[in-house]
């Protein structure tokens, strides 16, 4: 069999190139080894689908060439994928930060995705096994039913996050194979674990939440930070993961918006327990631990000011050390991937092998939290479709 394009990956990335190389009158079929198809789209935001950002910029974006991402985000930007979702009368809503989601469900994406693919031609093989790829005048893909040949080869397999929905390092390891270089893969948006003695002081805290700002490495992230029973997750933390490497300590403001300093000493006659009066800005089981561990709760009163100075300054700037993360199972994306030095920021074509493109999370750009991914799928997957 031959055909124009062949796809691997039929994620938000893949079905974006097939409709966009569809509609240049160009042959194309997505291989998965799924039964479905947009299988990450569907459990994106809650299964809502935060399908993409208003506030989206390059600053959003990790990856060891920051400026890679740019001409792809300028020529498919948020306000074209809006229209498309308009043009099948799907409602949207913005929330915090820019954040915009269906009104209804991710299915709803994943239908549309797939109505502009029947109407572009694009032909799908699901339940696809790859067994042997191969490039001499073509492209060859040997799969468990039959052999594909093509011109244009793109890789839009996804990274290492969800393996229970069958994520591997195939896209990585056809890199590899083709002779493009890969930065080193590591989870990201992912939940922070505690330490073996952290884990027994803060585990019976497992379930609160906390609105504070993290921060590490000179970044910094609004949000709750929620208390698991194996670490730290919520927004802030997982925000903060993809800055975060083994070693280094976060430091979490629990009041970022609070003149604590001076709150006590405005208070500083009263009588009431400092436990007491810090119960106003946390929840009671979060603040007695803490000043369990950090401070002897007596009446404000009693207080010297360097004290009063000194507990604000822990509450502003309290120091954890994570031990580790809960890893790619409960990772939202992957950091690192496919040198985007090997790539064309134009077409995401391989600069060494005519014909092959990677698209998507497979490459070394990681969004943040908030819509950032799934918009660099489609940008990314637009630029190819309009190439291979």
């Amino acid at each position: 069999m031959y055909s124009n394009v062949i796809i691997i990956g039929a994620g938000a990335a893949g079905l974006m190139c097939a409709i966009e190389a569809g509609k240049r009158g160009r042959s194309v079929i997505i291989l998965d080894h799924a039964s479905k198809v947009g299988q990450k789209i569907l459990i994106s935001g809650g299964g809502r689908c935060n399908f993409t950002n208003l506030n989206i910029q390059p600053d959003n974006y990790l990856s060891a060439n920051l400026h890679f991402c740019k001409s792809a985000l300028a020529r498919f930007t948020p306000r074209d994928f809006i229209t498309l979702i308009e043009k099948h009368r799907i409602s949207w809503c913005e929330k915090e930060d820019g954040q915009i989601f269906c009104a209804g469900s991710s299915r709803q994406i994943v239908d549309i995705l797939r109505k502009e693919c029947d109407s572009a031609g694009v032909q799908f093989q699901l339940n696809c096994k790859i067994e042997e790829i191969t490039k001499k005048s073509r492209f060859s893909v040997k799969t468990n039913s039959r052999v594909i040949e093509s011109e244009s080869f793109v890789i839009a397999t996804g990274g290492l996050s969800y393996p229970n929905l069958g994520a591997t390092g195939l896209g990585h390891r056809l890199a590899a194979q083709f002779g493009l270089r890969v930065i080193q893969p590591k989870p990201a948006l992912v939940p922070l674990t505690f330490s073996s003695k952290d884990l027994e002081i803060f585990s019976e805290l497992s379930g609160v939440s906390v609105k504070s700002k993290v921060s590490c490495n000179n970044k910094g992230f609004s949000g709750n930070i929620l208390f698991t029973h194996t670490g730290l997750s919520g927004p802030a933390i997982l925000q903060i993961s993809s800055y975060w490497k083994k070693g280094d300590v976060i430091h979490i403001d629990l009041l970022p918006d609070i003149d604590i300093y001076g709150k006590l000493i405005e208070k500083r006659k009263s009588r009431i327990q400092i436990k007491n009066l810090l119960s106003q800005y946390f929840p009671k089981r979060f603040i007695h631990k803490w000043c369990e561990l950090y401070i002897k709760s007596k009446p404000l009163s009693q207080y010297a000011d360097k004290e009063l100075e000194g507990i604000s300054g822990h509450l502003k700037n309290w120091e954890i050390k994570p031990a580790g993360t809960e890893g790619y199972n409960r990772a939202e994306v992957t950091l690192g991937g496919v040198d985007t030095d090997e790539l064309s920021s134009k077409t995401m074509e391989a600069k060494k092998v005519p014909g092959l493109y990677f698209i998507g999370e497979v490459i070394d750009v990681t969004g943040q939290l908030g819509g950032y991914n799934l918009q660099w799928a489609w940008s990314s997957g637009y630029a190819a479709g309009q190439y291979a």
